[in-house]
């Protein structure tokens, strides 16, 4: 039933992608843009093929894979863990609080150079920055999610003699899932943006260096190559934290409309 209701907007999802390409394509071409501005969606693909052949492409997309997965992952686990301190220790929170603030408000962008000049030209800078970046979305959620337990529910399994791990892992933990996830889904792009940022910066390799390698040859479609690819492995990033939210979640009802 859920994927005869799905097809249909999946199709329609489809055309309507084929459809801007096609403007795209005859659009820039009936309006004579030069193609240093705004290269054809031809020209993009063939950009892409050479780019595949002669300038290692699936190495770049596999390196910047690589660095978004292992970002990611590092600051969901590091954002969850703190979330669930601070949520189970309002005086952790009081201590620490101030300084993840001061943190989330520098921007990632200056941290960058300093990564490195620590770090060098490798994988680390444009992990850390990553790192950072998807940290605090998902702190702020879990948090929020453990503050929101009902007291009297905690009350209630006190009095039962549960100790404060039962009530961690039969309560607050559950009741977090849900806005875990949300927190997953937000850093699951963010991820990409802070990989992206690291190999501007100071990257020889993946398709952030792809990007200002187009940038000074004056090669536009090799730009429009990299931030597409870029965007399919954000796109590929989100389904992969939808498609886990669905396994775990199961048990949530589903929207029909």
């Amino acid at each position: 039933m859920i994927a005869t209701m799905i097809q249909p907007r999946v199709w329609g999802s489809l055309l309507l992608l084929v459809a801007l390409l096609l403007l795209w394509e005859y659009g820039v071409q009936a309006a004579g843009i030069p193609k240093f501005i705004i290269p054809t969606v031809s020209d993009i693909w063939k950009e892409g093929v050479r780019l595949w052949f002669t300038s290692k492409l699936p190495f770049h997309v596999g390196i910047t894979l690589w660095e978004v997965i292992l970002g990611f992952a590092g600051g969901a686990l590091l954002g969850a863990t703190v979330g669930y301190l601070l949520g189970i220790s309002r005086t952790a929170e009081a201590l620490v609080s101030p300084y993840i603030l001061a943190l989330q408000i520098a921007p990632k962008v200056a941290f960058a150079p300093l990564f490195v000049m620590w770090f060098g030209f490798t994988i680390y800078p444009k992990v850390l920055v990553a790192i950072l970046i998807t940290f605090f979305p998902v702190l702020v959620n879990v948090l929020a999610a453990v503050r929101a337990v009902e007291p009297a529910t905690i009350d209630l399994a006190r009095s039962f003699k549960a100790t404060r791990a039962q009530i961690f892992w039969k309560i607050e933990f559950p009741a977090s899932m849900p806005a875990l996830f949300s927190g997953l889904r937000v850093a699951s792009t963010l991820a990409v943006i802070g990989v992206v940022v690291g190999e501007l910066i100071g990257g020889n390799q993946g398709l952030g260096f792809i990007l200002t390698l187009g940038d000074a040859q004056g090669n536009t479609a090799a730009v429009f190559v990299a931030i597409i690819l870029l965007t399919l492995i954000g796109i590929v990033a989100y389904g992969a934290v939808v498609i886990a939210e669905g396994r775990v979640l199961h048990y949530q009802p589903v929207r029909k409309s």
